[in-house]
């Protein structure tokens, strides 16, 4: 009999507590405040290092395209200084953010899943910042030199430098969230919205949809630029219809 007791309480598991709408509410807002501390503390670290980021590190795509830039505005570098440290600042605390936000969605995720928790995370900031890399060494380079050469020799391509970091910052930004497709494939499939059978019906739409995409934020005739552009995101819509499969919501 104590051995059956034993056996039972050993393969017990205790029973999750649903929370109240009130308590999901100050689950976000702790959430939140936790998220927006480590965006300050990111901020902080990068205005530390703001004139490295600046000089060697977002300006140096300017310096390879061989195009002036321009200040137009009376304490525009002050302004574009506190605008960079928020985006690193940004960059920087996204593996907090990632954590928080993955936390608050938990109670959608299977009780398997919550114990990988840390490594859905890790994942999640690994597409962010291989989007960010990606942008930086491949997008950058080819859609600022097509900048810089399009046009009359006659006219000189002198840029303002808050237009220049508009494109800096939000290819970037915009290239990182790209980037998490199949980590969205993971959560819509986890609580049943989205299928690997859905995601392959609709697959030459969606090839087509990035094509078109690649074309829109390529400014270049240059085929080869566009497809540079196209191969990542099919390969991620590739990898999210696995995803898809893998972690789809169990009847």
């Amino acid at each position: 009999m104590a051995s059956e007791e034993k056996f039972i309480s050993e393969n017990s598991q205790p029973e999750e507590v649903e929370m109240t709408f009130l308590e999901h509410l100050e689950e976000l807002r702790w959430r939140i405040i936790y998220s927006l501390l480590g965006l300050v503390v990111g901020t902080i670290i990068a205005w530390i290092f703001i004139d490295f980021f600046i000089n060697s590190v977002l300006l140096l795509p300017a310096k390879t395209a061989n195009f002036k830039l321009q200040n137009l505005r009376p304490f525009g570098q002050l302004f574009l200084y506190f605008e960079v440290a928020l985006i690193i600042g940004l960059i920087l605390s996204f593996p907090n953010i990632a954590y928080h936000v993955w936390k608050f969605i938990s109670p959608a995720l299977r009780q398997k899943e919550k114990k990988y928790i840390k490594w859905i995370v890790l994942f999640t900031s690994v597409c962010f910042l291989s989007g960010v890399i990606f942008a930086y060494f491949i997008m950058l380079p080819l859609t600022l030199k097509f900048a810089a050469s399009f046009g009359s020799a006659a006219i000189v391509n002198n840029f303002s430098i808050d237009e220049y970091f508009s494109v800096i910052l939000s290819v970037i930004l915009g290239a990182g969230l790209v980037f998490e497709l199949p980590m969205l494939s993971f959560f819509l499939s986890t609580i049943g919205i989205l299928t690997p059978t859905l995601m392959r019906k609709y697959r030459r739409h969606a090839i087509v949809t990035i094509l078109i995409l690649s074309a829109i934020l390529t400014p270049g005739t240059d085929p080869v630029s566009q497809m540079l552009l196209a191969i990542p995101l099919v390969f991620l819509y590739e990898i999210s219809i696995l995803v898809s499969k893998i972690f789809q919501k169990k009847s």
